[in-house]
């Protein structure tokens, strides 16, 4: 793997072409791999660092809050080892235990199956129409016993807990600004220090602070994302950060590497749990489909792009149709090799961890489905919900499928 040039960070804009298990309290530590065993026994029972093997370049499939569909077998088809998942820190918490919600659950049998593993913390303050609680307040102390409630449930057991999930887009707009840092900043305080406690002599689970969103515009480029940026690299206990590239081009997504690896200290890492080009399927939803496509299975000419994914979701197509609906667009063809683009992108800053691609096509992807509606269900690796099975087979959006299997033998 190349190390970071400063040619290649300012021309990154452009550079599209370019477990050991936790030991809690009193046990004896676990030896880490790939690097210095005494270094990482040391932070590891000064609490400044868990034991285990640090992931470096990996790339594995994200569920985000529905793993119904996910089967581990087609992880396992993928060549994938980690799987990623985000819990929304509501009241469901305070109802159920957080070891029986949906996404911890399966992230810990996934770990039982020697999968590795990465949770996300959802504050959802945006869709709840809560403003963010604070320091000290009954509200604050509310959302600390869930988070209690959640580590309880899976520090030591998860390899990588992400404290946010997109705290940029799921605040209220007049609240991101040092607000939203000092709620955040609170939040991973008292994580450090639950891990800390807990497991003195060293612990399985990294924690990361997730994750930045829009960094390729200016409005996602502010002073709170700058304390951002600069609150991961003065804690020793956090390993690094998290991304959300949703773009629509690999020079876009440039810019988020490059904001990143120009400020992030030289050991840390970044997280890209979340990546895509979902912005550029959107702008071409209400598009004509092609001409070709139109006359090989007798669809009338004017019929738009959004039509034809709303006909495969109805009834699904055949694996070839879809296939060939991909194919024939003049707006995705020509970007069949984003995947393996970006990952290059994101391994040759030498920085990267972990990233995470969409596995399956959940069930919100085509809920409500319509001209506006954004085409998450473009980017999955399993297209289960507009490709029908054929010899048992699910469903894929083939060009991502070949391509993600083809990064995991290359690295």
């Amino acid at each position: 793997m190349r190390p970071t040039s400063r040619r290649w960070l300012l021309g990154v804009s452009g550079a599209a072409l370019l477990t050991a298990a936790c030991n809690p309290q009193g046990s004896k530590a676990a030896s880490g791999e790939g690097s210095s065993q005494t270094h990482t026994q040391t932070n590891a029972r000064s609490g400044s660092a868990p034991v285990g093997e640090a992931p470096d370049g990996a790339l594995g499939v994200n569920f985000n809050e529905d793993p119904s569909d996910m089967e581990f077998a087609e992880v396992s088809a993928l060549s994938a080892k980690w799987v990623r998942g985000f819990v929304p820190m509501t009241d469901d918490l305070d109802a159920h235990p957080p070891a029986q919600q949906q996404s911890i659950a399966r992230l810990l049998d996934a770990s039982g199956k020697d999968f590795r593993t990465i949770l996300s913390l959802k504050f959802p303050f945006l869709t709840l129409g809560q403003s963010l609680p604070k320091v000290g307040s009954k509200e604050m102390a509310t959302q600390l016993k869930r988070v209690d409630g959640v580590l309880d449930a899976v520090m030591g057991k998860m390899d990588i807990l992400t404290i946010g999930n997109e705290p940029f887009l799921e605040t209220g707009k007049d609240e991101r600004d040092a607000r939203l840092n000092v709620f955040y900043e609170h939040v991973a305080e008292h994580v450090i220090d639950y891990r800390r406690k807990k497991f003195p002599h060293g612990c399985r689970t990294r924690l990361y602070m997730g994750a930045l969103n829009r960094l390729d515009t200016k409005e996602g480029r502010t002073p709170a994302t700058e304390r951002w940026v600069t609150f991961v690299n003065r804690k020793p206990e956090l390993e690094g950060l998290d991304i959300h590239p949703h773009v629509d081009s690999l020079e876009a997504a440039g810019k988020y590497v490059q904001y990143v690896v120009s400020r992030l200290d030289k050991n840390k890492k970044f997280l890209a749990t979340e990546f895509s080009l979902v912005q550029l399927w959107e702008q071409h939803m209400g598009d004509k489909i092609p001409a070709a496509y139109a006359e090989k299975y007798k669809v009338p000419p004017n019929t738009r792009v959004w039509q034809v994914i709303g006909n495969a979701i109805e009834k699904p197509f055949p694996q070839k149709r879809w296939d060939d609906f991909l194919a024939m667009s003049p707006w995705f063809a020509p970007h069949k090799d984003y995947l393996t683009q970006q990952m290059r992108m994101f391994r040759e800053t030498g920085k990267l961890a972990v990233a995470t691609y969409g596995v399956t096509q959940i069930k919100s992807m085509q809920t409500g489905w319509g001209a506006h509606k954004k085409p998450w269900i473009l980017n999955p690796l399993y297209a289960n919900r507009t490709v029908r099975k054929e010899n048992g087979k699910v469903g894929r959006t083939t060009v991502w499928f070949d391509s993600f299997r083809a990064l995991q033998d290359s690295h």
